[in-house]
C-alpha cells in the first residue's frame, strides 16, 4: 500500500488499490487501519450472532453477510461491518454491498469503540441504515439505533444479555441474547 499522507481525502478507486495485509475501511475519505485482530470472546459472540441470524433468516428476503465484506456507502466511504442484513438484493454486486444495508451490527472492542459510536453511527445514519447495533462484550448488553422519518437515529436502546431483541428492520426477528453472549436463559437464571 502507498504511504499514507494525513491531509488527502481518500477514494474507493484508491482503496481498491491497496493490496496489503492489513484491513482497512474509509469514513469520508479518512483511511481506519482495522488492527489489532478482534479478540477471543470478540469472535464467540461474532459466531453466535452469526448463527441466531443465518438460521433466522432462511426463507426470509434478507441477506446475511459478516466480516470481511466491503460495503461501499459513497465515493468516499468503504466499511466493513462485523454483520449487515442487505433485504434489496439489487445493492449485492460480485466484489462488494452498493449502498446501505437495512442492519448493521457491530461487536464493540476496545480498539473499535469510539469509531463504531462516533464516526460509525453518524456515517450509517447520514446514508440511511435502518438498524444499527452495537454489542458490548464485556458490559453484556447490546444497544440500538433505528432511523426515523426524519432521517434521525433515535436515542438509544439498551438490551440486557437476558433479552430478547426484536430486529424491526426484519420483521421483528427475535433474537435471544442469551445465546449471543453465551449466558444462562432467563429461566435458569430465576431458578
Amino acid at each position: 500500500m502507498p504511504t499514507l499522507e494525513e491531509t488527502k481525502k481518500y477514494t474507493v478507486q484508491d482503496y481498491m488499490t491497496w493490496n496489503d495485509d492489513k484491513r482497512w475501511e474509509l469514513i469520508e475519505g479518512a483511511p481506519y487501519d482495522m488492527t489489532p485482530a478482534p479478540s477471543p470472546r470478540h469472535q464467540e459472540i461474532h459466531r453466535n450472532m452469526t448463527r441466531i441470524l443465518d438460521n433466522a433468516l432462511r426463507g426470509k428476503p434478507g441477506v446475511l453477510y459478516y466480516a470481511p465484506i466491503d460495503v461501499v456507502l459513497s465515493e468516499n466511504d468503504v466499511v466493513q461491518p462485523d454483520h449487515l442484513v442487505v433485504c434489496d438484493r439489487s445493492k449485492i454486486t460480485e466484489k462488494n454491498i452498493q449502498g446501505a444495508p437495512d442492519l448493521i451490527i457491530e461487536v464493540l472492542s476496545p480498539a473499535t469503540a469510539k469509531k463504531d459510536r462516533g464516526e460509525k453511527k453518524d456515517l450509517y445514519e447520514r446514508h440511511g441504515v435502518k438498524e444499527y447495533l452495537l454489542v458490548d462484550p464485556e458490559g453484556q448488553y447490546v444497544e440500538r439505533f433505528l432511523l426515523g422519518p426524519d432521517g434521525r437515529y433515535s436515542r438509544g436502546q439498551v438490551f440486557g444479555a437476558r433479552e430478547t431483541l426484536s430486529l424491526q428492520t426484519l420483521d421483528d426477528l427475535q433474537v435471544p441474547l442469551w445465546e449471543v453472549f453465551g449466558v444462562e436463559p432467563p429461566d435458569a437464571a430465576q431458578a
